[in-house]
C-alpha cells in the first residue's frame, strides 16, 4: 500500500468510525461511506483510479481495512453501457465482482453503485433517525425543501441498486450547489471533496433535520396516554417481563428457535401507551435496514399493562396466530412464482404495554439490534408524526426487500450455525473449575450462558471472558436459596429470552469418616448439592415448560454417586441423591421433551475449587499421598491411566446436549478414566 493510498483509506476509516459512533448517525451495521483515490495498477505498475467502500455486512463503527471493497472506477463506471434496465438491476451485482481491484477486499455491497457513480471523491450513506423522518413523511419532498431549501435535494423512493445511484448522480450533476439528497422511504446521502468535508455535509443534514423536526414538530405527536397503558414501577416491570418472556420466547420460536432481548427504555414505554400506538405500529417500519430485522411489523399486545399474567399470556397466544395468519397472507399476496420460500411466520419483535419490547433473532446480537432497530422506527414515527403524517414505503416494496434474492444469496452464504446456536444455558457453580469449564465450552459451541455463582466477581470475570452481555451473563447464586435461584433464571430471561439447558454443577465436598461427620456436614452437602439441584431444575423446568421447546438438565454427579469410597459418607450419600434426580426427573419431564442426564466425574484435582478449598487435602490424607500427587494417584487406579480434567467434564456436557444424543435421557456417562468399582449396572 502506497503512503497516498494509505492516507485516503485511513481518512475514510477514521471518518467511519466517528460516524458509526453515534446512533444518531446510523444504526447498527447500517449504511455506507466510500473515498476515491489512485493507487498503482499491481499489472501495469501505473495509478489507477479507485473507489474503497464499505463491504457488505460490515459496521460503520467497527470498520476496518479487511471490511471495504477496493474497485476500479474506469470499469465500474463503464458498466453504465451494459446496464440492462431497472427490470435486470440485480444482475449488475454480480458484475461489481469483474471490476475489484486485485482481490478486491470484502465482498461489495448492493450500494456500491451509488458510491462509484456519484461524481464526487467521499460520499456518506446514512440512516440517521431525522433523515428518515424526512424521508418516511407524507409529505416529505416538501418537508425536505422547507427544512434545508436547495441545499439538500429530495430523491423518491427507489429500491437500492444499480438504478439508484444513477439517480443520485444526476440530481449531484442537475443540482451543483447541493451537499446531499434525502431518499425517500430510506436515508440520506452526502458528499464532499474532502472526507472532512464529506463528513461535514453528513452531519449537517443529520442536525439540521432533527432541528427542523424540534422547532417545528407538534407537542405530543403520539397522542395522549391511554389510561391503564402507562409503565408499570420498574421492578414490577422487570418481574412482568421476566415472567412473559420465556412464553414469549416459545411463541417466537414456532418455526424456528430464537434468542431474545428486552428493551424498557423510556421511548419504547411513552410509545406504548400513547393513543396511536397500534395505528403507528400496524403501519410498520420505514428503512429497508429496519425491516429487513424486524419483520414487517411488530406483534402488539393490545391489553393494559395491568391485566392478569393469565389473561395476558393467552391473549399473546391469540395475537401469535393471528400475526401468522396475517404474514402468510402478506407473503402470499406478494410472492412470485421466482420470490424465495417463506423464511417463518412468527414476529421479531413483540411489544406489551407498560412492560416494554421483546425482540428475537439467530442470536444474542441480532436479537439486540432487531430491539434498536425498532427503536430507530419509533423515533422515525415521532418525527414524522410530529410534521405530518407517517407514510413508509408501500408493503409491496417491503416484500420486494425482504424477499429479494440478493438478500437471500446473503443468507445462503452464511456459515452454518455452531451446534448449540439459539440455546441459552444456566451453569451453576460456574466460577471456576468445572463449571468454568462446562461454560466455556458450551458457549464455544453456540450457546448463551448465564454464569451462576456465589462469587459474584468471579463469574462477572467469567461472563467477560466469554464475551460479555451478547453472549454470557453473571448471576450471583447461593444454589440454596430459592429466592436467589428464582432471581437466577428471571436474570436468564430478561438477558436472553428463557433457558434451554440447566447444568447442576456447584458442589462442596468434607471428607470425615462417619464418626466424625457432624449433622452440620450433612446438612451442609445435601443442602447445597441434593437441594440445590432440585431448586435449579425445578425451576429450569417451569421455564422450558413456559417456552414449549423442550430441553436439557444435566447433572455433574459423581462417581461416587455408585462407588462407596472410603470416609465420604455426606459428599456420597448426596451424589447419590443427585444420581437418582437424574432417573427421576427423566421420567417425569420426557412427555414436555425434557431431557435429564448425568456425568460422573472421578476426582478432578487441576483447576477444581472444591479441591483447592481443602478437599483435596483430605482426600490426601486418606490415601495417604501428598496433596500435589493426588491427581496422579487418581490417574493411576483407573483402567487408562488418565488424570481427569474439567475440560473433560465439559466434554461429555457438550456430547449430551449438542444434537447427537437426542433420543437419549435418564443417562449418566463416567468420565473416571474406567474404575471398574464405578461401573454402571
Amino acid at each position: 500500500m502506497t503512503a497516498r493510498q494509505h492516507d485516503t483509506v485511513g481518512e475514510l476509516l477514521a471518518r467511519s468510525h466517528r460516524l458509526g459512533a453515534d446512533p444518531r448517525n446510523t444504526n447498527y451495521a447500517g449504511g455506507n461511506t466510500s473515498a476515491k483515490g489512485l493507487a498503482a495498477d499491481p499489472v501495469t505498475g501505473q495509478d489507477t483510479e479507485l473507489l474503497w467502500v464499505k463491504g457488505s455486512g460490515g459496521d460503520l463503527g467497527t470498520l476496518t481495512g479487511e471490511g471495504l471493497a477496493a474497485l476500479r472506477l474506469d470499469r465500474l463506471r463503464a458498466l453504465k453501457g451494459v446496464y440492462p434496465g431497472v427490470g435486470r438491476e440485480d444482475e449488475m451485482v454480480a458484475a461489481f465482482d469483474h471490476c475489484l481491484h486485485g482481490k478486491g477486499g470484502a465482498a461489495p455491497s448492493i450500494d456500491t453503485a451509488m458510491h462509484g457513480l456519484l461524481d464526487a471523491p467521499h460520499v456518506d450513506h446514512l440512516h440517521p433517525d431525522s433523515g428518515i423522518a424526512l424521508a418516511c413523511a407524507a409529505d416529505g419532498e416538501k418537508l425536505t425543501r422547507d427544512c434545508f431549501g436547495d441545499s439538500v435535494v429530495w430523491v423518491p423512493w427507489r429500491r437500492p441498486g444499480f438504478q439508484l445511484g444513477l439517480d443520485i448522480a444526476a440530481v449531484k450533476e442537475d443540482n451543483p450547489g447541493a451537499v446531499g439528497c434525502v431518499l425517500g422511504g430510506h436515508g440520506i446521502t452526502a458528499w464532499g471533496d474532502s472526507s472532512d468535508e464529506c463528513e461535514r455535509n453528513s452531519l449537517h443534514i443529520i442536525g439540521t433535520a432533527a432541528r427542523f423536526l424540534a422547532e417545528r414538530g407538534r407537542p405530543e405527536p403520539f397522542g395522549p396516554v391511554l389510561e391503564g397503558f402507562g409503565p408499570l414501577p420498574r421492578q414490577e416491570r422487570r418481574e412482568r417481563a421476566a415472567a412473559l418472556a420465556p412464553l414469549i420466547r416459545g411463541l417466537a420460536s414456532a418455526d424456528r428457535p430464537q434468542i431474545g432481548h428486552f428493551d424498557d427504555s423510556g421511548a419504547v414505554l411513552d410509545f406504548l401507551s400513547r393513543e396511536e400506538h397500534q395505528r403507528l405500529a400496524a403501519l410498520g417500519t420505514s428503512c429497508p435496514d429496519h425491516f429487513l430485522r424486524t419483520k414487517v411489523s411488530p406483534l402488539v399486545l393490545d391489553l393494559p399493562a395491568a391485566a392478569p399474567l393469565e389473561e395476558a399470556e393467552a391473549r399473546l397466544r391469540e395475537l401469535h396466530e393471528e400475526y401468522r395468519e396475517g404474514y402468510r397472507a402478506y407473503y402470499e399476496r406478494h410472492a412470485g412464482p421466482d420470490s424465495p420460500p417463506m423464511r417463518g411466520a412468527d414476529p421479531a419483535v413483540v411489544l406489551v404495554p407498560g412492560v416494554g419490547m421483546f425482540s428475537f433473532g439467530k442470536d444474542k446480537q441480532t436479537a439486540r439490534v432487531a430491539g434498536e432497530f425498532y427503536l430507530n422506527a419509533i423515533n422515525v414515527m415521532h418525527g414524522a408524526e410530529a410534521v405530518s403524517s407517517y407514510s413508509p414505503i408501500p408493503e409491496s416494496e417491503k416484500f420486494r426487500i425482504e424477499y429479494w434474492e440478493l438478500e437471500e444469496a446473503k443468507l445462503r452464504r452464511m456459515p452454518p450455525p455452531r451446534p448449540l446456536a439459539t440455546r441459552v444455558a444456566l451453569v451453576t457453580g460456574a466460577a471456576s473449575g468445572i463449571g468454568r469449564a462446562i461454560a466455556h465450552r458450551l458457549s464455544a459451541e453456540g450457546a448463551c450462558v448465564v454464569v451462576a455463582d456465589r462469587n459474584t466477581q468471579s463469574a462477572e470475570e467469567v461472563a467477560a471472558e466469554l464475551g460479555g452481555p451478547d453472549k454470557a451473563v453473571a448471576a450471583a447464586v447461593d444454589v440454596t436459596s430459592e429466592e436467589e435461584i428464582a432471581a437466577a433464571f428471571r436474570a436468564a430471561a430478561l438477558a436472553f429470552g428463557g433457558v434451554d439447558l440447566v447444568v447442576n454443577n456447584a458442589g462442596i465436598s468434607l471428607s470425615r469418616p462417619l464418626l466424625e461427620t457432624s449433622a452440620d456436614d450433612w446438612d451442609t452437602q445435601h443442602r447445597i448439592m441434593a437441594r440445590g439441584s432440585f431448586l435449579a431444575s425445578r425451576e429450569g423446568a417451569r421455564v422450558m415448560k413456559a417456552q414449549g421447546l423442550g430441553g436439557d438438565i444435566v447433572y455433574i454427579a459423581s462417581k461416587n454417586g455408585v462407588f462407596a469410597g472410603p470416609d465420604n459418607i455426606a459428599y456420597g450419600a448426596a451424589k447419590a441423591d443427585q444420581a437418582h434426580q437424574v432417573r427421576l426427573l427423566a421420567a417425569e419431564l420426557g412427555e414436555l421433551g425434557i431431557r435429564v442426564n448425568g456425568v460422573n466425574p472421578d476426582g478432578v484435582v487441576r483447576g477444581s475449587g472444591i479441591f483447592a478449598g481443602g478437599w483435596g487435602a483430605q482426600r490426601a490424607a486418606v490415601y495417604g499421598v501428598p496433596e500435589e500427587k493426588l491427581g496422579e494417584f487418581y490417574a493411576q487406579r483407573t483402567l487408562l491411566k488418565r488424570e481427569v480434567l474439567p475440560e473433560h467434564v465439559a466434554n461429555a456436557v457438550f456430547a449430551l446436549t449438542g444434537g447427537d444424543l437426542s433420543h437419549t435421557t435418564g443417562l449418566h456417562i463416567p468420565v473416571d478414566a474406567g474404575v471398574p468399582a464405578a461401573f454402571l449396572r
